[in-house]
């Protein structure tokens, strides 16, 4: 059940930083040299991964949310350093609009893919025999 909540939001949040990256591409980001296409590729991905964490079997779960949190987590890690240094001849400012939602759904799909990640981890490691999911009867002593 934790898995599938997990799943779910990590999948929400994904198409919600899509969603942000694509309102901005179409708002005028579409313009601006290399940053631009960075933008298209983020929304790109990010559905992609939104749907890969819904869709991927357990065994490859781990993987996606990991690659899902990179997404996230580099893409708020771009924004923070593009308001400190110029990055291909760009500068940003976190009173950009969405600049400081972006920064909150990538924090929180990073954190929640993380955890996804951990769990669906955790469990592949955790033996599920079908002996042991049978009870025993007591020995007398």
């Amino acid at each position: 059940m934790l898995r599938w909540l997990l799943r779910g939001a990590g999948a929400l949040l994904l198409i919600a930083i899509a969603v942000v990256h694509a309102k901005l591409w179409f708002d005028g980001y579409r313009t601006i040299s290399v940053i631009g296409p960075m933008f298209v590729l983020n929304a790109v991905l990010a559905v992609l991964l939104a749907f890969a964490v819904v869709l991927a079997p357990l065994r490859y779960l781990a993987l996606v949310a990991l690659a899902g949190a990179a997404l996230a987590a580099g893409t708020a890690a771009g924004l923070l350093l593009t308001t400190r240094i110029t990055v291909f001849g760009f500068t940003e400012t976190l009173h950009a609009q969405y600049a400081v939602l972006s920064l909150v759904l990538e924090g929180a799909a990073t954190v929640v893919l993380l955890v996804l990640a951990w769990v669906s981890f955790r469990r592949l490691q955790t033996p599920r025999s079908r002996s042991a999911a049978i009870p025993r009867a007591r020995t007398p002593h």
